[in-house]
């Protein structure tokens, strides 16, 4: 294993915790006993993920060899690991998908928009009317690398226009009226 400077970078880890105490030192733990300098961490307690937990992401420097070690002993303590790596997401962008979400597979749609564009669902609202006929609608706020928002948007059209759905995008700064 190589412990060279030049071989330490920045990475991104996305968790999901559970919340009760001591959580978040039980996932940091691993940073330290595996030779990981923490940089920062963006702890979301007034969100939580779909499944009723709570978003943290942390930034840290390793090297690839250790950082490989961090994040299998973060799974090990039976902690969510939402994603792992170098990739720098720093937009964000809130969508909405209006359809028959749930008859057009909504995890099926959403895993291909992550599949093709790397982007990453930070947060989903459903809503949907007891008949199963209705429409329903989602909002997704995604994740996305720096100058990457059209490149994403492009895809959410396509595998929308695909599964008939309409998308509902946001409004861009700068644009010429």
């Amino acid at each position: 294993m190589s412990d060279s400077t030049e071989d330490v970078r920045a990475y991104t880890v996305r968790l999901e915790l559970v919340d009760r105490p001591g959580e978040l030192l039980r996932a940091l733990e691993p940073i330290a006993d595996n030779g990981g300098n923490l940089l920062s961490i963006f702890h979301e307690r007034g969100n939580v993920t779909p499944r009723g937990h709570i978003p943290v992401e942390v930034d840290l420097e390793a090297t690839p060899d250790r950082f490989d070690g961090i994040v299998d002993a973060i799974r090990t303590e039976g902690i969510n690991v939402i994603q792992a790596g170098a990739e720098d997401y720093r937009e964000e962008v809130t969508i909405v998908l209006v359809g028959h979400l749930v008859d057009t597979d909504l995890s099926d749609t959403l895993s291909r928009i992550q599949d093709a564009t790397g982007a990453s669902v930070q947060d989903l609202s459903l809503s949907a009317s007891e008949d199963s006929g209705e429409e329903s609608s989602a909002r997704l706020r995604l994740a996305i690398q720096t100058g990457k928002i059209e490149a994403v948007l492009a895809a959410v059209r396509e595998i929308s226009a695909e599964k008939q759905l309409r998308v509902i995008e946001p409004l861009t700064a700068g644009g010429d009226s």
